[in-house]
């Protein structure tokens, strides 16, 4: 990708990376992803806004000099991550000239992951500014989005806020700036991306957010993802988001052997439906991590299905529970579903991993064997139970 520009002197200078299909060995990247740094050319100073993954180092230093770059006075380093950091090394051999501005822990992040000393550092506090001539960079502290040391970069005069991963998607588009009329195409990759990196520190986002309403941007420019030309769509996105909020929802991920617990799903499932409930039945066999993540983030209910396995949880349930609760989840209520064969202690097990939930506990329904009459009759049960527990928290 050719650099681009997103007003006058300022430039989207990173890399478009089509190919990648994973993110930390965990994230699925259906439509790969951006590495995005930002050029500015001030009046008297210049100043680079992260840089990329170190594997496309080459992109962001041909991009800078496509823009005849020949002198560098600041990179920015708004998060430590090497997705965003990794570059740093190459850039400053480059540009020997230019500072490294950080706040005090993420300096000490960088120094940790890469081969970076005191000398290259201009450390900078929250709302420190930096002149460049005719833009003014105004630095604000947001740590937990999604690393403790996370900060975002304002330009003052022309209202742009690079806001690192906050409001990022994992998504490579050639069309870097995504315009209103397209607005709606980066809700699916938005909300992945919230669900998958953001939701754990939902509460934290929210006590700070009104700081970022405050700036007022007139654009955001995200480490990952397209620009956002009107941000005000992506700002509702996340107010909703980020709120304590739940849906009229039960997500049930469930994997199942021989059939029985996924009889129990089936039948689980329809009950709740007549009832005007949403159901989001995940079949863990195959599944991926961030329809997952989506799934269970707005649910106001979470039933887990699962066969026994050795008298214990299935372990692609226990993986799905694991992941389920380091997401330190909204939900309000939450069950277990399953069958076994001679025996099982998978209910204990599953309430042991869940300590991140604060949630009510509907009894379980774990039978032995394949359903029979009864093992309706107690999943009708349940599903009467967790429509009445919706309506009391005043869900219709």
């Amino acid at each position: 990708m050719a650099a681009e520009k997103l007003i006058d002197n300022i430039y989207w200078v990173g890399t478009q990376d089509y190919s990648r299909r994973i993110f930390d060995e965990l994230v699925p990247l259906h439509e790969g992803t951006s590495y995005n740094a930002y050029f500015i050319r001030g009046t008297d100073k210049t100043a680079l806004v992260d840089t990329d993954d170190p594997k496309f180092t080459h992109e962001l230093l041909g991009n800078l000099q496509s823009l005849n770059v020949k002198h560098l006075d600041y990179v920015i380093a708004n998060h430590a991550e090497q997705d965003h950091s990794g570059s740093l090394p190459q850039i400053l051999k480059a540009y020997p000239e230019a500072k490294v501005v950080t706040n005090e822990k993420c300096k000490s992040y960088l120094m940790d992951l890469l081969p970076l000393t005191e000398e290259h550092f201009l450390t900078i506090a929250d709302r420190q500014t930096l002149p460049l001539g005719g833009i003014t960079l105004e630095f604000i502290l947001f740590p937990w989005a999604h690393w403790p040391e996370t900060m975002l970069t304002f330009a003052r005069e022309p209202k742009i806020l690079f806001s690192c991963d906050l409001f990022g998607a994992h998504l490579a588009d050639s069309r870097i700036i995504m315009e209103k009329e397209r607005e709606a195409e980066i809700l699916d990759p938005a909300l992945r991306y919230f669900a998958e990196i953001m939701y754990p520190y939902r509460d934290i986002i929210a006590r700070n957010f009104p700081k970022v309403l405050a700036l007022a941007p007139a654009m955001i420019a995200p480490s990952h993802g397209p620009v956002h030309a009107d941000p005000a769509y992506i700002l509702k996105l996340y107010e909703e988001w980020i709120s304590p909020r739940v849906k009229n929802k039960v997500a049930i991920p469930f994997v199942s052997m021989h059939g029985s617990t996924e009889a129990m799903v089936n039948y689980l499932t329809d009950r709740l439906m007549e009832k005007g409930i949403e159901v989001k039945p995940i079949q863990l066999s195959g599944a991926d991590t961030g329809n997952l993540a989506v799934a269970v983030a707005d649910a106001a209910t979470v039933v887990v299905g699962s066969s026994t396995v050795l008298n214990g949880i299935h372990p692609l349930a226990a993986h799905a529970v694991y992941l389920y609760n380091l997401l330190k989840p909204k939900t309000k209520f939450v069950s277990i579903i399953g069958s076994y064969g001679w025996g099982s202690k998978m209910v204990e097990q599953i309430q042991a991993m869940l300590d991140n939930v604060k949630a009510e506990v509907i009894p379980p329904v774990v039978i032995k064997g394949f359903p029979k009459a009864a093992d309706f009759a107690a999943l009708d049960r349940l599903a009467d139970q967790i429509a009445e527990s919706h309506k009391k928290i005043g869900l219709r």
